[in-house]
């Protein structure tokens, strides 16, 4: 160990833009339930190119004590097929590591010309009815310009392949999706309510199927919607396992 400087990630700040993971060359920055992180002090230079990328101040650098920078662990990292699994972090994080799920931010390519904020504002084909993009919950932008003013769909993800009338739903709404069995239901939640505090949303539109488990995406979203301080009351909707979709007006 040596006392050297090193980049620093303030979590708190931190939107999960991705910016500094694409900026670092070196394969330092990876995203993990959302938040940027360092990954392997080893990886990182602590030469900063990633500090002007972050549009919200998040990155610094601090000097403590860390491991020397090694460029050939750094380039063997960068080569592995799915960085995010690697041992470097299995180790980092220990037994609670195993469990989570590093993600990438959902650019529309990885080169410069496309990263940061212009690519949510490009429109899809004429085709589709979606608006906005990325649609899952966990890669949303809270910032993403499309919100201000949105009609939201929360959508349960499998409802896309069961609902025969999907685009019926789909137009005209902001999408967002997610599993509420299997997502991590705090991630969800926070990001959802961290939506609606910095966009005026004009209504929500919740979809889910009928199987018992997805009926949690209507106490997440109104966890969420208690959260964030709005007085939103979403419409709720069913889609039966034979594609039949149903008012869902069960009291919550």
């Amino acid at each position: 160990m040596v006392r050297r400087k090193i980049i620093r990630i303030d979590e708190a700040l931190c939107n999960g833009c991705g910016n500094c993971m694409i900026a670092c060359a070196e394969g330092a920055i990876e995203m993990v339930n959302g938040k940027a992180r360092v990954v392997g002090d080893r990886f990182c230079d602590g030469l900063g190119a990633c500090i002007g990328e972050c549009p919200v101040g998040a990155l610094t650098i601090e000097e403590r004590e860390a491991e020397e920078y090694d460029e050939k662990a750094s380039k063997a990292h960068l080569s592995q097929s799915n960085p995010g699994k690697s041992q470097l972090e299995t180790e980092k994080l220990g037994e609670e590591g195993k469990e989570r799920r590093p993600m990438t931010p959902c650019n529309i390519s990885f080169n410069r010309s496309t990263r940061g904020p212009e690519h949510h504002k490009r429109k899809l084909g004429p085709s589709s009815q979606l608006k906005s993009w990325p649609i899952q919950m966990r890669l949303a932008h809270a910032d993403a310009p499309y919100f201000k003013d949105a009609k939201l769909l929360i959508a349960a993800d499998c409802s896309a392949f069961a609902c025969p009338s999907i685009s019926d739903f789909i137009k005209g709404r902001v999408v967002l999706i997610g599993c509420p069995k299997l997502d991590e239901k705090g991630p969800f939640v926070e990001k959802l309510a961290e939506i609606l505090r910095s966009n005026e949303v004009k209504e929500i539109t919740i979809l889910h199927m009928e199987v018992p488990c997805c009926s949690n995406l209507v106490r997440l979203v109104l966890e969420a919607v208690r959260k964030s301080g709005k007085n939103i009351s979403p419409d709720r909707f069913i889609c039966n396992i034979d594609g039949s979709v149903v008012k869902d007006d069960e009291a919550w």
